[in-house]
């Protein structure tokens, strides 16, 4: 009874219902980049964000940030392992903004990628490469795109990638195993609006595509619950969804309270075995947490 009531308690001060979603929540897209810290401290310094997550029931996150260092500094901090989360350090392909639009042809994007990888970090090796973005879908067959898709294989690196469904097959294709063994996380899963047909065609195609959620469109209807195409979509696949907070601004970090509640919302209307693996069972089997 003292437990349940705890539970209730917890739940009413995050603003959460008692018919949402209580479990662990494993943010797979999160980024710590200049505009929340500079180096120093900036609107959004270590303690504002772990105590974000904390409060939500945030247990493990794919950090990848512009640059790096702040990545670097969530994985090094002993504030994280106080507020009990676990770093899957990404190395992100963006120095600057200028990086954006010219990476997949840019060699020193590449160096840099060697060269992070090798260093490691505090939190253990680098697990991924991203998130990245291509504006043009066939800025996939830029050489550097195609080089770092094949890498990726080869070192068993999860891609973590903004673009669209042509895309998609343009990366696999880069690879060794045609698609067949890399691991990629497609951001927003299409945030162009690919539809649920064409989600369900690229997932059938490639056996470790997994689709984020942040900004998907049309994924939630009336009453903040999913709509009925992409709830037949997460128990056609239930192991290949996860969520994400995608704090590119600082707004997105003032909003990080609700962007989590808004999930616990719609998974509490999922089975919660269903609910649990793509609140928290999907990325933590994806990258070996317990």
């Amino acid at each position: 009874m003292k437990h349940l009531f705890f539970i209730c308690l917890v739940l009413l001060g995050t603003g959460v219902s008692a018919a949402d979603y209580a479990g662990p929540i494993f943010d797979a897209h999160l980024h710590y980049s200049e505009e929340a810290w500079n180096g120093k401290s900036g609107p959004h310094p270590l303690p504002d964000v772990l105590s974000r997550m904390k409060r939500n029931g945030v247990k493990a996150i794919v950090a990848n940030s512009r640059p790096n260092a702040g990545t670097l500094a969530l994985a090094s901090s002993e504030l994280t392992k106080q507020a009990g989360v676990t770093v899957v350090p990404f190395i992100r392909l963006y120095r600057n903004r200028a990086d954006y639009s010219s990476w997949f042809s840019d060699p020193t994007i590449y160096d840099m990628v060697q060269s992070e990888y090798a260093k490691g970090t505090a939190a253990g090796a680098y697990r991924g490469i991203g998130e990245f973005h291509l504006y043009e879908s066939t800025n996939a067959k830029g050489v550097i795109a195609q080089k770092l898709m094949a890498f990726a294989e080869e070192k068993q690196l999860v891609i973590l990638a903004h673009v669209d469904d042509v895309a998609i097959d343009l990366l696999m294709a880069a690879t060794p195993s045609r698609g067949q063994k890399l691991k990629l996380i497609w951001a927003h899963t299409g945030i162009g609006g690919a539809s649920a047909q064409r989600v369900d065609q690229l997932m059938a195609r490639y056996p470790n595509l997994y689709g984020e959620l942040s900004y998907r469109p049309g994924l939630v209807c009336d009453g903040g619950k999913l709509c009925p195409e992409w709830r037949a979509l997460m128990q056609k696949y239930p192991t290949r969804f996860l969520l994400g907070s995608d704090t590119w601004v600082n707004g997105r970090w003032e909003q990080y309270d609700s962007i989590m509640q808004d999930y616990r919302r719609w998974l509490g209307d999922l089975p919660p075995d269903l609910a649990n693996r793509i609140g928290w069972g999907n990325g933590a089997a994806l990258f070996g947490l317990k």
